[in-house]
């Protein structure tokens, strides 16, 4: 891809950061609107669940798929038919007649959203080639999530009360819109400099694998252990394939070598305990502040403004540090803050009392504002920019069946020669430093 001024740049980054507005949008002021839902739908607790988690189901199968996709056949592309599907769903969310069909539709936008985030993430990698210009931008990316939090239980909660809760649907359309036009006048396209071959094989044995674990892991609570155990032993058995068939290929559609980062891997971990954590926040406090404090939607959505407000803050901090000090800073900051928030409810019931609730909504605010950019810029900038699209679908997959940067390029070795032995020939055309692919 070819150096862009600053401001051509900083547009890009805008036309991604819109892809992820109206999926976090959605899913933040969907949240409010459960309780409308439940009532207008006649939908138990458990098929209001299925509304969020048949969408993560469906994104958690297609995200692997779309990241090698965009790789291969061009990220402007797949972006784009992304936009379309997931504009597509949303219209027709706002006209589901039942719980069953918006379940469905909702699976719809989820196809759509396989191809958003993923897919934006490796087309700003390739976009700020410089270490700390790429950490900041992440920053940004973080600070929509902070966007979303507060205006999406404000707009959810404002929609629902006036007009219903299916106008929090129409939102996205005029956003996914504006974005598709700007996407296609101004977005670059890129892909790999050298197409990789189709792995059918590796393709559906991710499907099976992340498919039928988020299954188990959503249905365990309610199903028991019995019902899901096929799904988990689908799962396994969908791994062990992937470990045995990936390494033989000459072009996998996952590199297992990515796993051997250390910086990679943890990412992985601390975004599922992150993003767990975001996923059940947001689900038991929509419904305890309106269903036991007896809130309207947008009163439920004010008393999120202590939590938004320090994410939408943090996050461009958080990616400023990862630019200047690396990771490890903000990492402890998220860590310490979401243990604490968690205690607090946990062990000194900090919802008893209006100003321990808004405490215990703020310090996690901080904490999340906090994990996001250190997690996602550690997972892709190490990785080649010709996989970025793959080393992105990772990374927001490990988001998945929780919920929903370096100053440098990392160290995961001692430092050799580019081109010495040892090196994957992926890393000497495609990586910007020798050290990030020193295994």
């Amino acid at each position: 891809m070819p150096e862009f001024s600053p401001r051509r740049r900083l547009l890009v980054l805008a036309i991604c950061c819109m892809s992820l507005l109206i999926v976090s949008l959605d899913t933040t002021a969907l949240n409010v609107a459960l309780p409308a839902m439940q009532r207008d739908l006649d939908a138990s607790t458990s098929g209001l669940q299925w509304t969020i988690d048949a969408y993560t189901l469906v994104l958690a199968s297609l995200l692997m798929l779309a990241g090698s996709t965009a790789d291969r056949i061009g990220r402007k592309r797949v972006f784009m038919a992304g936009l379309v599907l997931f504009t597509i769903g949303s219209a027709l969310c706002s006209l589901a007649p039942n719980l069953d069909s918006l379940i469905v539709f909702r699976m719809v936008q989820a196809v759509g959203g396989s191809m958003l985030n993923p897919v934006a993430m490796s087309i700003i990698t390739n976009t700020f080639v410089d270490p700390r210009e790429r950490a900041r931008a992440i920053g940004v990316w973080g600070a929509v999530v902070g966007i979303s939090m507060g205006a999406g239980p404000l707009v959810g909660g404002l929609l629902v009360d006036s007009v219903g809760w299916r106008a929090i649907f129409w939102v996205n359309l005029p956003v996914g819109l504006t974005a598709l036009l700007l996407t296609l006048l101004h977005v670059p396209e890129s892909r790999a400099p050298k197409a990789r071959r189709l792995d059918p094989v590796g393709q559906l044995l991710v499907i099976a694998l992340f498919g039928s674990l988020t299954y188990a892991i959503i249905e365990a609570p309610n199903a028991g252990f019995t019902a899901v155990l096929p799904f988990a032993i689908t799962a396994l058995v969908a791994l062990l394939g992937l470990l045995w068939y990936e390494p033989r290929r000459t072009e996998p559609l996952i590199d297992l070598r990515f796993f051997r980062s250390a910086p990679f891997s943890g990412a992985t971990v601390i975004a599922i305990g992150a993003f767990a954590a975001l996923g059940g926040f947001l689900f038991l406090s929509t419904l305890y502040l309106q269903n036991v404090r007896g809130l309207d939607a947008l009163h439920a959505g004010l008393w999120m403004l202590p939590m938004a407000t320090p994410m939408f803050v943090c996050a461009p901090l958080a990616g400023r540090l990862v630019g200047t000090r690396g990771p490890r800073l903000p990492l402890l900051i998220a860590g310490t803050a979401m243990t604490l928030s968690a205690a607090m409810f946990a062990l000194f019931e900090a919802e008893t009392s209006n100003v321990t609730l808004v405490l215990g909504y703020a310090v996690f605010g901080i904490g999340f504002g906090f994990v996001n950019a250190p997690i996602t810029n550690t997972a892709v900038s190490g990785m080649p920019r010709a996989q970025a699209g793959v080393a992105a679908a990772v990374a927001s997959t490990s988001r998945q069946p929780a919920e929903r940067r370096w100053s440098s390029p990392p160290v995961y070795g001692a430092a050799r020669p580019r081109g010495s032995p040892g090196t994957p020939a992926t890393a000497r055309s495609c990586c910007p430093s020798p050290r990030c692919w020193t295994w």
